[in-house]
């Protein structure tokens, strides 16, 4: 796959040729926490017009893998290599104790084996911005944005944050300068982190476009922190999805699966995923306990609604340049639906928003994320197909015909830094600033925006918090708990026929040792490759937040 890389961005000259007389602009967007079946392409009925357009007139992919979970998806995504790899083996370290004993995987910042997209299309000769949630490095600047290869920045660099009133290490930065009192980027709102981060996006690429080096393409990645908690919803979306949600999750999963049918994006011969055995039936809850949980869900909705609107706002500032035929913009999410926290989820959509608020209220609970999942069963955190199957779209109208049927072959972050290469001409380095930098295993996107098969020539992995899979054409080995910081627990592997039964719900382990045995074999192979092990050890060596969840799991 190595090869493939280099080949692909050899190639890369060629194809823009043929495309366009100018390199394309890639905008990259990813939202935080968001469920597979959120939005309309995918069986939502959440209003986001402006994502139906770009799936509708781009390419979609049924299977796209992220890393389940925050940092290392981001880790992956601007590296192209896998978390452990880069020093994010499990998340970053800004509230880690400093502890000399850590694994180099699990250091928590990115380390020097790597370069970013930014630093791979500045290298191209593009204009490189970012905006939004960063999430892969600690205090230490030589790691934030600006110091790994973006023009410009705007955005928080920790976690998750406050979106009315962010404030301290979760508070906004303007490139390496906190800005302590953010403004209000719309007209009749007040600040809200959603429209910042689009606003100021929107602005760099107007400024770009009427300095100096206009001529110049540009890369964005715009990195929503929506619709991951506190819930915090403007307005004017909470009155919009107000008593929306009033059928509960259990008819709102059936709805949703029936629409995934009829779109044809999963086959008619799979079955919906039970609901969780935690979640109660909807009709159970008494009308307080329904009226509170509808109402979060309607937060949750109206961000998810505020970011379409924003995207909107993107597009109309690509035509506006006459910059949008030729753009390449990539929308997906980071994990999937965030069941953390609690069953019936917990505070207020309209009292938690004040500034000082506790900044994991009001979030809507592990019953409403299984209705995020739909049709599958897990969450974020784990490999399963609820916590690492995003929705992925990619919108290029110089290059993609738009009209075409789901993309159902799998892909994976780790192919967004070959697909980046290819598009934009740039060579993957061997060394940058006089650091080694490891080979990638990705594969070029580009095949599939031509209607052409990715002839991936492997399996691909993860691993996250003792979880993990390995995916190989149309079989999956996943388990939960199976990576253990004592080793890999071979008993726990679960494997499932994806193309009959996608929602992971007939586990042929015992039926098929043979496959299990092979399968796991590659994975053990990969995991030494990418440093796995040696994992921190709870009570010993390293043993920080990461490691006692996995205690926790050994439990």
């Amino acid at each position: 796959m190595k090869s493939a890389l280099l080949l692909s961005c050899l190639l890369a000259t060629p194809l823009l040729t043929s495309a366009a007389e100018k390199k394309p602009n890639v905008i990259l967007i990813m939202v935080d926490d968001m469920g597979y079946s959120d939005i309309r392409p995918w069986g939502g009925e959440i209003d986001t017009p402006n994502l139906d357009s770009l799936a509708k007139s781009g390419l979609r992919f049924t299977q796209f893998y992220n890393s389940a979970r925050c940092c290392p998806t981001r880790a992956t995504l601007m590296t192209g290599l896998h978390p452990h790899e880069v020093g994010i083996g499990h998340m970053t370290g800004e509230e880690k104790d400093d502890d000399k004993n850590v694994p180099p995987a699990y250091a928590g910042n990115i380390n020097d084996s790597c370069v970013t997209l930014a630093q791979v299309a500045k290298s191209a000769g593009y204009a490189t911005f970012m905006t939004g949630k960063w999430h892969l490095a600690g205090k230490d600047q030589g790691d934030w944005p600006l110091q790994r290869g973006f023009d410009r920045y705007y955005g928080c660099i920790a976690g998750a944050t406050h979106y009315f009133h962010p404030s301290g290490p979760r508070g906004m930065f303007d490139g390496n300068t906190p800005d302590k009192d953010p403004k209000s980027t719309s007209a009749d709102r007040p600040f809200y982190t959603t429209d910042a981060f689009a606003d100021h996006a929107r602005q760099f690429i107007d400024e770009l476009e009427a300095g100096p080096d206009k001529e110049k393409p540009f890369f964005l990645y715009l990195a929503f922190n929506a619709p991951h908690w506190p819930h915090h919803a403007p307005d004017q979306e909470l009155e919009k999805y107000k008593g929306k949600y009033a059928m509960g999750w259990d008819k709102l999963r059936e709805q949703r699966f029936a629409r995934q049918k009829e779109s044809g994006l999963i086959p008619a011969s799979w079955q919906l995923s039970p609901r969780d055995a935690e979640v109660p039936a909807w009709d159970s809850l008494d009308e307080k306990q329904q009226k509170e949980c509808a109402d979060r869900m309607s937060a949750y909705a109206g961000m998810i609604d505020r970011v379409d609107q924003k995207i909107g706002d993107l597009i109309g500032t690509l035509k506006k340049h006459n910059a949008y035929d030729n753009t390449l913009i990539l929308f997906l999410s980071d994990n999937g639906a965030c069941a953390e926290l609690s069953v019936l989820g917990k505070g207020d959509p309209v009292k938690d928003r004040e500034a000082g608020s506790e900044w994991t209220t009001p979030s809507y609970g592990k019953c409403w994320a299984n209705a995020s999942a739909t049709p599958y069963r897990m969450y974020k955190h784990f490999a399963h197909e609820g916590g690492a199957n995003t929705d992925f779209i990619a919108h290029w109208p110089a290059r993609i015909k738009g009209g075409r049927d789901w993309f159902r072959e799998p892909a994976q972050l780790i192919d967004i830094m070959a697909t980046v290469c290819d598009v934009t001409g740039a060579t993957y380095p061997k060394e940058f600033k006089g650091h080694a930098i490891l080979p990638a295993d990705g594969i070029s996107l580009t095949p599939a925006f031509d209607g052409k098969p990715l002839a991936r020539k492997g399996p691909i992995f993860i691993e996250h918090e003792n979880n993990a899979f390995v995916r190989d054409g149309e079989w999956k080995l996943v388990g939960k708990g199976v990576s253990l910081p004592r080793g890999l627990q071979k008993d726990k592997w679960e494997l499932y026929h994806l193309s009959v039964d996608g929602t992971e719900l007939k586990d042929l382990a015992k039926e098929q040792p043979e496959r299990v045995a092979t399968m796991s074999s590659e994975w053990e192979t990969w995991a030494a490759r990418a440093h796995v092990y040696p994992k921190p050890r709870p009570g010993g060596a390293g043993g920080g937040a990461g490691a006692k969840k996995q205690q926790k799991q050994e439990d």
